[in-house]
């Protein structure tokens, strides 16, 4: 039984040990920034639970049956706002479909995702000066891909905020169901004239995705965005946008 407005943080879900550590550690980094909430984790894919299931179990500890007492009031009256916020980094399928579908027709909400908010330009960067990479490289900025536009555009914002910074020139490939895929991205970006091609990991925790990142030609691979307390604050924010509006 709780009491206190539920976080729910919604993650795509790996096999990959180093993975789930990383957006574990995200997980512990909101329950700090946030002690008053109650932060429970959910998955949309490979992992569980489900994020429908965490939704549901969460109304029904807030929304007791009636006669049932309860911290938030007798009958659920007072129940405590559930608000999933998807530890995604574009709007495109899982978010449009998994994740509206747990909250609708239940007393909660879903934020948008984590991108393309300004900070993940920033800590892009900064994973770029970390692996060595220099103003004057190349850079593929390579994202998991989805077959949902909005998530493209999402995508394309990144990467002009990331432009803006660099003088040498900035393209996109993709991990699955998007063109062009990250190898390619690389050829073209050789053939364009670059000396040297980064690909700069728009991935959240380490995974079968960044892992194919080392396969795709390029001269340095950045690490993933996570862990990295920027993230904690995008989520956060997300939260609290969701109860403002």
């Amino acid at each position: 039984m709780t009491t206190a407005p539920v976080l729910v943080a919604c993650s795509h879900g790996t096999r990959d040990p180093a993975g789930r550590a990383t957006i574990h550690a995200l997980l512990e980094g909101i329950a700090r920034a946030r002690p008053d909430l109650d932060v429970r984790e959910a998955f949309v894919d490979v992992q569980e639970p489900e994020v429908a299931d965490v939704v549901a179990q969460a109304q029904r500890e807030l929304r007791p049956e009636p006669g049932a007492a309860s911290g938030a009031g007798a009958g659920g009256d007072e129940a405590t706002e559930v608000v999933v916020v998807p530890l995604l980094l574009s709007a495109g399928f899982h978010v449009h479909v998994d994740i509206a579908a747990a909250v609708q027709d239940v007393r909660a909400v879903a934020t948008g995702p984590l991108g393309p908010d300004p900070r993940l330009a920033e800590i892009l960067a900064d994973r770029l000066a970390e692996a060595g990479a220099t103003d004057d490289d190349a850079v593929v900025l390579a994202a998991a891909g989805s077959s949902d536009a909005r998530a493209a555009a999402d995508v394309e914002q990144v990467v002009a905020r990331l432009q803006a910074g660099r003088r040498g020139p900035v393209s996109i490939g993709y991990g699955s169901a998007s063109h062009p895929r990250v190898p390619v991205a690389v050829a073209a970006a050789r053939e364009a004239g670059a000396r040297r091609v980064v690909v700069a990991s728009y991935l959240l925790a380490p995974g079968y995705f960044h892992d194919r990142l080392a396969e795709a030609g390029a001269d340095l691979v950045t690490a993933p965005l996570g862990p990295d307390p920027r993230l904690v604050q995008i989520a956060v924010d997300r939260y609290e946008a969701a109860l403002r509006s």
